[in-house]
C-alpha cells in the first residue's frame, strides 16, 4: 500500500523548517475589532472586514428575512434554477452601484476571476498580468491556455515593451488588482487604461480590496479615478469589505452575457445561499449611506502606519492594508507569536502568498476600531518588536 502518510510528513516537516507550514486557527466569537482566541480577548488586526459589516444589524437582519423568505440554499446551479428574484434584484444594485450596465455573482473572488478569465482569452490569445496580482488572477490565466507575460510590480515601461513585442493576432488582455492585497499600494489605472487603449487591449481590474473602501460611493478604485468607462472588465468581492460572501464581475450587457455562456466556474457551480445575497445588497446600500466608515478606516490606518514608522519598523502601504516587512520567514512568526502574547492577532504572511524573502504582518484595522485600539497596538508592536529582536 502506498505510505501516502509517511510522505504528508516529511513534506510538513520540510514546511516547518523552511517557517512555511501553516495551520488552522479557530475564532470563538464573531469578526469584529477584537476577538477572542484561546480563552482570551484579543485585538483583530488581520481581518477583511474593513468597514466593520460582517456583523452589522442591517445585514443580519436582511440574511435572516432572506432565510425566512428563500431557506438556506439556491437548490442549483443559476442556469438551471439557481437564479432567483433575490440574485437578479442584487445584481441590479451591483450594476448601479459600480456604473454599468449590468453584474453577475459569483460564489467566490476565486471563481469570479478564473471564470472571467476564461471567458475572455483562450489558446492563441495573450495576457499581460501583474507579478504581484492575487493567486486567483495568476490560476485564471494559467487555466485560460492564453500565452501569459507577467510584468514587473506597476512597470508600465515593461508592460508596454511586452505589448508592443506581442504578435497582432489574438486578443490582448491586461489584468490588474486595483489595490494590491499584501502590500497596500495601488495600481496606475489612468496609465494602464491609456495603454489599453492603443495596444488595442481588453482591461480587466480587480477591485477586491478596494470596493467597499475608495471612490466617493466606495464602488473602488476606478470610480475614484473617474475610470469606470474606460476598464472593460470589472471584478470584486462581497466578503471584504462588504462583509457578505461572494463576488462579482460587472461591465457591458454582452460582456455579462458572454460570462454566463462561458465561465465554467458560473455554469458548474452552484449558487450562493439566498441569506449571503441578501446581505451583500444590504452593505451596498450601507457604503454608499455611510462615507464615513471609508474615511474612518483609511484614517486609522495611516495613524497606526506612521507610529510603526516611528518605532523603527518598515511599514508600508499607502490604502487601509499595512504590511509590516520583516523578510525572514522565522522571525515573522516570533513577531506574530510575540503580539499575540501582548493581546493582538496579526497573522504572518510568508511565501507563497509573498515573495521569498518578504515576509511580513499584514495589519488590517477596521472602521470599528478606535483610536485606543490602534494606541494600544502600537504599544503592543513596540514590545514584541524587542522580544522577537526584530527592527528596521
Amino acid at each position: 500500500m502506498y505510505d501516502l502518510e509517511r510522505e504528508a510528513r516529511e513534506e510538513l516537516g520540510a514546511l516547518e523548517a523552511g517557517g512555511l507550514r501553516r495551520s488552522l486557527r479557530a475564532l470563538a466569537s464573531a469578526c469584529g475589532p477584537d476577538v477572542e482566541v484561546g480563552g482570551r480577548r484579543v485585538l483583530h488586526l488581520s481581518s477583511n472586514n474593513y468597514l466593520g459589516l460582517a456583523t452589522h444589524p442591517e445585514l443580519r437582519a436582511a440574511a435572516r428575512d432572506a432565510l425566512d423568505a428563500w431557506g438556506c440554499g439556491a437548490g442549483a446551479s443559476r442556469l438551471i434554477t439557481g437564479h432567483t428574484d433575490l440574485h437578479a434584484e442584487v445584481e441590479r444594485r451591483l450594476a448601479a452601484w459600480k456604473g454599468t450596465e449590468a453584474a453577475l455573482l459569483f460564489p467566490s473572488g476565486y471563481q469570479a476571476n478564473i471564470g472571467a478569465i476564461g471567458a475572455l482569452v483562450r489558446a492563441g490569445d495573450h495576457i499581460y498580468s501583474d507579478a504581484l496580482n492575487h493567486a486567483s488572477i495568476i490560476d485564471g490565466c494559467r487555466l485560460s491556455r492564453a500565452a501569459v507575460h507577467a510584468y514587473p510590480h506597476r512597470d508600465l515601461g515593461a508592460l508596454e515593451a511586452a505589448l508592443r513585442a506581442a504578435p497582432p493576432a489574438g486578443r490582448r488582455l491586461i489584468v490588474t488588482d486595483s489595490v494590491f492585497s499584501m502590500d497596500g499600494d495601488r495600481a496606475p489605472l489612468a496609465a494602464l487604461a491609456d495603454l489599453a487603449a492603443r495596444h488595442r487591449a481588453v482591461l480587466m481590474v480587480d477591485e477586491a480590496h478596494a470596493a467597499g473602501v475608495l471612490g466617493p460611493r466606495g464602488a473602488g478604485l476606478a470610480e475614484e479615478c473617474g475610470l469606470t468607462e474606460r476598464i472593460h472588465v470589472h471584478v470584486g468581492t462581497l466578503g471584504k469589505a462588504l462583509g457578505s460572501a461572494g463576488a462579482y464581475v460587472a461591465g457591458s450587457r454582452a460582456l455579462i452575457d458572454l460570462i454566463v455562456n462561458r465561465a465554467r466556474s458560473f455554469i458548474f457551480t452552484t449558487a450562493l445561499p439566498p441569506p449571503i445575497v441578501a446581505a451583500a445588497g444590504a452593505a451596498i446600500d450601507l457604503v454608499v449611506r455611510e462615507p464615513e466608515r471609508r474615511r474612518r478606516v483609511l484614517a486609522l490606518a495611516e495613524r497606526l502606519r506612521r507610529g510603526l514608522r516611528d518605532l523603527g519598523l518598515d511599514a508600508r502601504g499607502e490604502t487601509h492594508i499595512v504590511p509590516v516587512l520583516i523578510g525572514d520567514n522565522h522571525a515573522a512568526l516570533r513577531m506574530a507569536d510575540a503580539l499575540l502574547d501582548h493581546g493582538v492577532l496579526a497573522h504572518p504572511i510568508r511565501p507563497p502568498s509573498v515573495p521569498p524573502g518578504t515576509a511580513r504582518l499584514r495589519l488590517t484595522p477596521m472602521a470599528t476600531h478606535t483610536d485606543d485600539d490602534i494606541e494600544r497596538a502600537l504599544a503592543a508592536f513596540a514590545a514584541a518588536a524587542r522580544l522577537a529582536g526584530v527592527s528596521r
